[in-house]
């Protein structure tokens, strides 16, 4: 069965995404932080027959990404999924910005997916029908005319430039690279305020993801499958 490497798995989007692919029988590499603290997540790898592996990663510290790399050696990863993101600082509109919040929304949501798929590159495409998927978001989307979350809009609209490239640069190697946007959702980030809950937006994500193909790579997709204009 396919194996799933998924970034930020410890909750929200990404813990749900982790139970619907194990529902689904596959294996889940589940990666966050601190997996001393992701008890929710341990729970989910008790009642998964041993297809769920729980490893430590720091999306924007290279040498975690390096390690992680050294303990996975040359599994072949079918899907990477690059969860793990920030809302940014509290300070962020373009009359009262705090540049470090800026500069670290950049470094968690636009650079840590391009270094996770750089350093995972082999062992994807040793993968039958590999994908890449980056968790987005339509703020980043030039059509999204609203002017809040500067930061964290523009790391998207960053990060959504970034796999426009990479798709492209890896088609010959036929790995499928898109990103989505998950839904205004009921986590952490979304609030309680959101209109979709994790376990809804997963489950379209998953279905979403299943039927990708090269046909799709460059593309922006909504947890519904509706495509996105950049």
């Amino acid at each position: 069965m396919p194996t799933i490497l998924i970034t930020g798995a410890n909750r929200g989007i990404g813990l749900e995404l982790t139970r619907r692919y194990i529902a689904r029988g596959d294996t889940v590499i589940a990666c966050c932080r601190h997996p001393e603290q992701a008890h929710d997540l341990d729970a989910i790898k008790d009642n998964a027959n041993g297809r769920v592996y729980i490893h430590p990663v720091t999306v924007n510290d290279a040498s975690s990404i390096a390690a992680l790399k050294d303990t996975l050696g040359k599994v072949v990863i079918d899907t990477l999924i690059n969860n793990a993101g920030i809302i940014g600082p509290n300070r962020q509109s373009t009359l009262d910005m705090d540049y470090d919040g800026f500069l670290e929304a950049l470094d968690i949501n636009t650079l840590s997916p391009l270094r996770m798929l750089q350093a995972f590159h082999e062992n994807l495409k040793s993968a039958p029908a590999p994908k890449a998927i980056t968790i987005s978001s339509k703020m980043g989307s030039f059509t999204s005319l609203a002017s809040d979350r500067v930061a964290y809009r523009a790391s998207k609209a960053a990060v959504n430039r970034v796999m426009f490239a990479a798709a492209h640069d890896l088609r010959p190697d036929g790995i499928i690279v898109a990103v989505m946007h998950p839904g205004w959702v009921s986590t952490d980030m979304g609030g309680p305020n959101a209109d979709i809950s994790p376990q809804d937006s997963a489950t379209g994500l998953v279905k979403v993801i299943e039927g990708l193909t090269l046909d799709d790579s460059c593309g922006f997709f909504e947890w519904n499958g509706t495509k996105i204009a950049w």
